[in-house]
């Protein structure tokens, strides 16, 4: 064969599958959207249903402490041992002083 033709039949192949390839995808684009058109008609409307007013923070003490201190160390020896790989179990916490 001619190495000539063969480059071109290569060429020619590799040029055709992308063809097919684009005309796929947009193929299959139309018919997500088409599908999506025909989901968005068959969901029955829903009733926006009134916004609860959130939760009010609990007040930080006076003092300037920690409001919920059994939570706050809980929270603290779970990050410390994550990041030591140990288990929380063998971690303790004996005081907690604020810095600054």
């Amino acid at each position: 064969m001619n190495p000539g033709f063969v480059v071109a039949m290569g060429m020619v192949t590799v040029f055709v599958g992308l063809i097919v390839l684009i005309v796929l995808c947009n193929l299959l684009g139309r018919i997500c959207s088409i599908l999506e058109k025909v989901e968005q008609k068959m969901e029955p409307v829903q009733q926006a249903a009134p916004a609860a007013a959130p939760a009010a923070a609990p007040a930080a003490p006076a003092d300037g402490g920690i409001a919920n201190r059994q939570e706050f160390i809980a929270a603290v020896s779970a990050v410390i041992a994550e990041e030591m790989g140990a288990d929380v179990s063998a971690i303790r916490i004996l005081s907690v002083k604020k810095i600054g």
